[in-house]
């Protein structure tokens, strides 16, 4: 059933999530299973899964109560995909993927550089659900790439670039159409 599940809930983005261990060790990991939770307050929620479930990133986040969540754009796909592996605790994710990165403003947590959008979260709660572990947390900042971001306060997706999960692949998001709502049958 897990194949099909997530065969037909699709595309789904990723939320490439950076922690820090109480003793220092960055750790970054993809998770598929994101969206936001609530607009006010803004809240951010990722599913640790069961076979997830001891990640550093979980334990990491009920540490120290933090995390940032980096978009993948098409550029950093290859990286994302290599830190999706599992190392031990003692394995800095950031310098094993070859990503640069640079401290978070409001979070005591490094961020992705290269990635075009970055979501500062303190954790809200984490429920746990069956075998895994929803990560609710609070927005508190945000930051977009100048080239991504548009002055009517919108990102711009064709220059956003991200990459979703499509069942166990990976999928280019790049064509978009807009339907005029009032045209809609009812």
């Amino acid at each position: 059933m897990s194949k099909l599940i997530k065969g037909a809930v699709v595309p789904r983005p990723i939320a490439w999530v950076s922690t820090i261990s109480k003793d220092g060790i960055r750790n970054l990991a993809p998770f598929s299973f994101f969206t936001v939770a609530s607009m006010s307050p803004i809240t951010l929620c990722f599913s640790v899964g069961s076979a997830d479930s001891d990640k550093d990133t979980l334990k990491n986040i009920k540490e120290t109560k933090q995390f940032i969540i980096n978009l993948v754009s098409e550029s950093l796909a290859n990286q994302m995909h290599e830190s999706s592996r599992r190392y031990g605790p003692d394995v800095d994710e950031f310098e094993l993927a070859g990503t640069a990165s640079e401290d978070g403003d409001f979070v005591s947590v490094p961020r992705v550089k290269q990635s075009p959008v970055h979501m500062e979260c303190e954790l809200h709660q984490v429920i746990e659900i069956g075998e895994g572990n929803l990560v609710l947390g609070r927005l508190v900042g945000y930051h977009i790439q100048d080239d991504v971001y548009e002055e009517t306060d919108k990102v711009n997706p064709d220059k956003l670039k991200p990459v979703g999960r499509m069942a166990g692949d990976y999928s280019y998001i790049r064509d978009f159409f807009s339907l005029p709502n009032s045209d809609l049958p009812k």
